[in-house]
Parts: structure tokens; sequence; C-alpha cells
């Protein structure tokens, strides 16, 4: 039955360890890993929301994070508030950051 029990043979103190440029190597690739790929494409996104949020406008039909659709209404300058007509009767004061996309005019008469 030795042969399905492979033999262990202790090592002899004499076996280099990795230096330490390989962990600075490895350090930095991993570091380069998670810019690339982590990092920058979150950064680019918020900065698309950023603009997308400084570009809407009274009258605009836009999207929220909530699935909501409205028309904007009124936008506070100082504050980062809008209201957002749901319906003809119904108005929504809402955080500017909640916007996800600003839709095509007449979106809301196709629904």
């Amino acid at each position: 039955m030795d042969f399905l029990i492979s033999t262990a043979y202790a090592q002899d103190g004499t076996a280099q360890t990795g230096g330490g440029m390989e962990l600075i190597f490895m350090l930095l690739m991993f570091g380069l890993i998670f810019y690339f790929m982590i990092y920058r494409p979150q950064a680019k996104r918020v900065k698309q929301h950023k603009e997308l949020i400084a570009s809407v406008s009274k009258g605009d039909e836009v999207l929220m994070n909530g699935g909501l659709v409205g028309r904007i209404t009124k936008i506070s300058e100082d504050k980062d508030f809008m209201v957002i007509a749901l319906a003809e009767a119904v108005e929504v004061t809402v955080q500017k950051s909640a916007v996800t996309a600003v839709l095509p005019k007449g979106t809301m008469k196709s629904l």
C-alpha cells in the first residue's frame, strides 16, 4: 500500500525563499489590476452621472432610481432637490442624485 501514499521528505534548511522584489512586483500587479478593473470604470460612471445631473432642466422627462417616470417641473438651485410631476395632479419632491436617465420627449405619453 505504499504506492497510494507519497513519501514526505524533509527540507534541509538551505532552500531559498522568495525575495523582496518578487513581493513588490506582485503587489504592483495587484494594484494595477485593481485600478484598471475596479476603480477607473467606477470613477468614469460617477463622472457621467454628475454630468447627467448637471444637465437636467425644467421640462425634461426623467427615470428615477425607484422606477418612477416623470417630468421635471421645478429645480431648486441652492439645494439638491427637484419637483417631478408623475401625473396631472401628482407631484413628488426628489433628490437630483436619484435621476437614473433622461428620457426622450414624449415618453410619458407613450406609456
